[in-house]
Parts: C-alpha cells; sequence; structure tokens
C-alpha cells in the first residue's frame, strides 16, 4: 500500500515512519518546505493528514488555525479526492469535545470546543465528512493528550520537575486523566488503514490515571524516590494564582473509547501492545518501541 504522510518530522509522524516503513511504501509531504500545486498523488492508496498547528500555551491567531488546519487539510483531500485516493485519514483532538470533564467523553459526545485549536479541528472534520463518498473513505482520529520519547510541553515539564525535585505536592488527587502513548496510537493508526475503516475512532491507552499514579510512574522509571504529599490549600491556591496548572494537575479528562475498539478489534476491551507503565518507562528511557 502506498501512503503519503504529512507532519512527518514531527513526534508521531516519526515514530509511525519508522515502525511501518517495512510494511507500507510511504512518501512524505510538508506543507512548510513542498510545493502543494506540484503534489502527485497519483498512485497514493492512503494520506496520513498529521500535519497542524497544535494548541498554543499562549494562544495563536484564529486566522492562523483556520488557514492551517481547516484550509490546507480540505484542500489536500479534494486533491486527494480528485486523485484516486482512498482513503483519508485526520489527526484530530479531544478538544473538539471541549476542556476537562469529569464525566467520560465518548465518540458521540456532543462537541462544544472552546479555545480556537479545538474550533479549528472540528470545523476541518466537518468539512472533511463532506467529501466522503463509497471511493473516498474519511478516517477521523481523536486523541487525548500522546506521550512517548521526545515529548513536549507540560509532561516534559513534569519529567523535569521529578528529576530535580524529591518532594512534592502531588500527593493524593483523585482526578482522572486519559492519555496514549505514540505506540499504541501508531496501532490505532495502522489497524484503521489496514482495515480501510472510515468514521470517527476515539483512542486512548487501556485505563485512565491520576496526577499522582502518573508522576509515581515517572518516578519508578527514572529510578528516584520521590515523596508525594498532599498540602493543605496548594489546590485552591494553585486554582487562583495559575488556573492552566491547575486544570492540568487537578481536573480530569476521560475517554471512553469501547466504540472505537469494538470496531476496529472486534471487543470493548482490546489489548494494546504498551501497557501504561511500558509507555512511560520508554519515555523515560528515550526507547520508544
Amino acid at each position: 500500500m502506498n501512503l503519503l504522510v504529512t507532519g512527518s518530522s514531527g513526534f508521531v509522524g516519526k515514530y509511525f515512519i519508522e515502525k511501518y516503513a517495512d510494511k507500507y511504501n510511504i512518501e512524505t509531504f510538508s506543507f512548510l518546505h513542498d510545493d502543494f500545486e506540484n503534489l502527485d498523488l497519483n498512485g497514493i492508496d492512503t494520506i496520513v493528514h498529521l500535519s497542524a498547528l497544535v494548541h498554543q500555551m499562549g494562544g495563536a491567531e484564529s486566522t492562523e488555525y483556520e488557514r492551517i488546519n481547516v484550509t490546507q487539510s480540505v484542500e489536500l483531500a479534494n486533491k486527494a479526492k480528485a486523485s484516486g485516493v482512498k482513503q483519508f485519514v485526520f489527526m484530530s483532538s479531544v478538544k473538539v469535545y471541549g476542556e476537562e470533564t469529569n464525566s467520560a467523553y465518548r465518540e458521540k459526545t456532543t462537541c462544544k470546543p472552546e479555545d480556537e485549536y479545538g474550533k479549528s479541528k472540528l470545523k476541518a472534520e466537518l468539512e472533511l465528512q463532506k467529501l466522503e463518498d463509497e471511493s473516498f473513505k474519511v478516517s477521523i482520529i481523536r486523541t487525548p493528550i500522546v506521550y512517548g520519547y521526545g515529548v513536549k510541553a507540560n509532561i516534559k515539564n513534569l519529567i523535569g520537575l521529578v528529576q530535580k525535585v524529591s518532594v512534592l505536592p502531588f500527593g493524593d488527587i483523585q482526578n482522572k486523566r486519559s492519555m496514549v502513548y505514540v505506540g499504541n496510537l501508531c496501532f490505532f493508526m495502522d489497524t484503521i488503514i489496514e482495515k480501510q475503516l472510515s468514521g470517527v475512532f476515539l483512542t486512548a491507552d487501556e485505563r485512565a490515571f491520576s496526577t499522582t499514579e502518573l508522576v509515581a510512574l515517572i518516578a519508578n522509571a527514572l529510578g528516584k524516590k520521590v515523596y508525594l504529599i498532599r498540602v493543605p490549600f496548594f489546590e485552591s491556591f494553585l486554582k487562583v494564582v495559575k488556573p492552566s496548572f491547575h486544570k492540568r494537575l487537578f481536573g480530569s479528562l476521560e475517554v471512553d473509547n469501547h466504540d472505537t475498539l469494538t470496531r476496529l478489534f472486534g471487543e470493548a476491551k482490546a489489548s494494546l501492545p504498551y501497557s501504561i507503565e511500558d509507555g512511560v518507562g520508554f519515555m523515560i528511557s528515550g526507547e520508544d518501541r
């Protein structure tokens, strides 16, 4: 099967290409460095569209999210359909549902995105689905936080904190957060491509976990003794001083992807290649598998 992957220099793209280079004939395209007008898609069976303007902590102009996440995606899909490409795999995000919540998101949960990133991803999804027909399948993958070796942003900062500090105020946090190890995400992608499935798919590791558990797993993988304590009023203080940090450390964002698992593997509880312990260990050791 001939694949074209966009965003091939990114975290997920690099892993997917390295892992599945022997299975697929993979070509790459960069909206930053290659000429879209001269892009030849003849002979390509499936496009894996990973290129995107991701969520920015400091925010970004709505016009930029629109241009990169919506316009470029739809233009690529239109060219793909006209060229006879059979499947268009679009990497989306659970941000299309909204922000942190105490109820688990499901595939058919009503989407109410709150930031420009989530709104742009949902708009792209809707525009792409309009192009679908019997000869052009659209596969949308919604992911929570993806982690693994080379991950940046919040998880990288948390790893650095655990490395430097032996006593941390993250004891007995009872939240639930779903994440997905990059190896499991690419396993989902490979299955969707291999089976030529269309629709909306929700990916996640086998279970959600708390911030307390995540910090403990990171410390264990680092081989470091860390004391997690509960500090009175710390949560309330953080909520006022750093609400974005509070949301990520104490908020819940859980997904229930039983429908996706059943559609891909025939049962609601499929065996993924990697456990959470595996994923965190590989992330720390620098050995993604």
